[in-house]
């Protein structure tokens, strides 16, 4: 038995969590899952990812990834047959798989060796968005021959 859950209520209380929502949402409604081509999902440092494919069978020619904004796509479709098969054991049939990314993570690079194909990720945040320290003035940091004083009209009595 499978339930649905319902966000409608998170998003009437909650400001700025749309998009994890969203993709709690979709993720519930997936119907099928298919688990081929096998992957691994590694985080090899503080923002560095690394996603591992098995696609035995397949050249760098019948790949493509795609990184859309906050999406990465990775296709393969075989090119021709070179013959008649007696027995296929080598799964060479087309494929999409979709990964969702995060916020300013960037497709640093990729290669297909032995079998596997490895695309590196990096999680890049701009300058204006890392915490910053805001320094605090303090009457120390002020000239000392200056003098506070508020200033107010003069009125005639």
């Amino acid at each position: 038995m499978r339930t649905t859950l319902d966000f409608a209520p998170l998003f009437r209380s909650s400001i700025g969590f749309d998009r994890m929502l969203n993709a709690l949402e979709t993720a519930s409604r997936v119907a099928t899952i298919d688990n081929w081509p096998p992957y691994d999902i590694v985080k090899s440092g503080e923002d560095d990812y690394r996603i591992t494919m098995a696609v035995a069978g397949f050249t760098d020619a019948d790949l493509t990834l795609t990184q859309e904004q906050n999406l990465l796509v990775v296709t393969g479709q075989k090119s021709g047959d070179d013959g008649q098969y007696l027995h296929r054991g080598i799964a060479g049939r087309a494929f999409e798989r979709r990964f969702e990314l995060a916020d300013h993570v960037k497709v640093t690079g990729a290669s297909l060796v032995n079998g596997l194909l490895t695309i590196e990720l990096k999680r890049e945040i701009p300058e204006e968005m890392k915490p910053r320290r805001i320094a605090i003035a303090t009457d120390a940091a002020r000239p000392q021959g200056e003098v506070r004083q508020i200033e107010a009209e003069k009125r005639a009595a």
